[in-house]
């Protein structure tokens, strides 16, 4: 009994001791501190805001297209509901006029040959594939961003203590905005690396990215951003708009999907007072 209870001891102890060590390396620089953001997707009840992804595409065009394809998301989705829903006749003279082509076939010569997209299309990046990618960015590898706001997340920063709180706090509020917070992060976390700091040629120094070393070449900064029709703009908001619109791409289904949540709860509290006023009706008549 004695043994069971010095082993369930130390069992204890190592995992305070491992808690701990987390959580000291989180703070030594681990896991940058990442800032959490409102947006207008965000809760329980959340959808996304129309213009802000129309403004994210024009950056993903202007500025992330060179590097970053979007296979996962088609020209028509542009236009579907719950999008940017762009005019369909915009979408597809965009699609006519989009730099990189399509690779299609065979034809009738048993040969695959290239044409200009369709709005059924993938939205393609400039490679063809991965080994041509990394011998035009000197090794590094542009991903694909359809889905990099669900393959990215923020790390937490805390005491390990707190981070039971945490957690409870994100269940409480709905919290799945850690890929759009993550991306905002990165886009508006380059800097000048402290002095102390051994930057690798042909490196950037960001903030936010694990390790601190980043091959990508800052796409936006605060005196080189894109400017949206109106002629407003900024780092900050160009960083926020494509964060938003790369949201969309990974959960395009978001707004239905809530909606359709509320319309589920309701029908089931409906129906959970109608079966306990059946109930009461039913055992009313039998004699306790």
């Amino acid at each position: 009994m004695r043994l069971m209870k010095n082993a369930s001891l130390a069992t204890l102890a190592f995992m305070i001791g491992a808690a701990l060590a987390s959580s000291g390396q989180a703070a030594d620089g681990g896991h940058a501190h990442i800032e959490r953001q409102t947006w207008s997707f965000g809760g329980f009840t959340g959808q996304y805001d129309q213009a802000q992804l129309q403004r994210g595409f024009q950056i993903y065009k202007d500025s992330c297209a060179f590097c970053h394809g979007l296979k996962r998301v088609r020209f028509r989705n542009l236009a579907e509901p719950g999008g940017p829903q762009f005019p369909e006749d915009a979408v597809k003279a965009l699609a006519q006029s989009w730099p990189n082509k399509v690779t299609d076939g065979p034809d009738d010569q048993g040969k695959m040959f290239e044409r200009e997209p369709k709005p059924f299309d993938p939205i393609l990046g400039p490679y063809k594939n991965d080994n041509e990618a990394r011998a035009s960015q000197n090794g590094a590898l542009p991903p694909d961003l359809s889905l990099i706001a669900k393959a990215r997340n923020v790390e937490y920063t805390g005491t390990w203590w707190a981070h039971p709180f945490s957690m409870l706090r994100d269940i409480a509020t709905s919290y799945q905005e850690g890929g759009p917070d993550y991306i905002y992060a990165l886009l508006t976390g380059y800097e000048e690396p402290p002095a102390d700091f051994t930057l690798a040629e042909g490196m950037q120094y960001n903030k936010a990215f694990p390790g601190h070393q980043i091959a990508m070449p800052p796409p936006i900064a605060k005196d080189s951003f894109i400017k949206y029709q109106d002629g407003s703009g900024s780092m900050e908001q160009n960083a926020r708009d494509i964060a938003a619109f790369l949201a969309w791409a990974g959960d395009p289904s978001l707004n239905t999907r809530k909606a359709t949540g509320w319309l589920v709860m309701l029908y089931l509290l409906v129906t959970t007072l109608l079966l306990y006023a059946g109930k009461r009706v039913i055992w009313s008549k039998i004699p306790h």
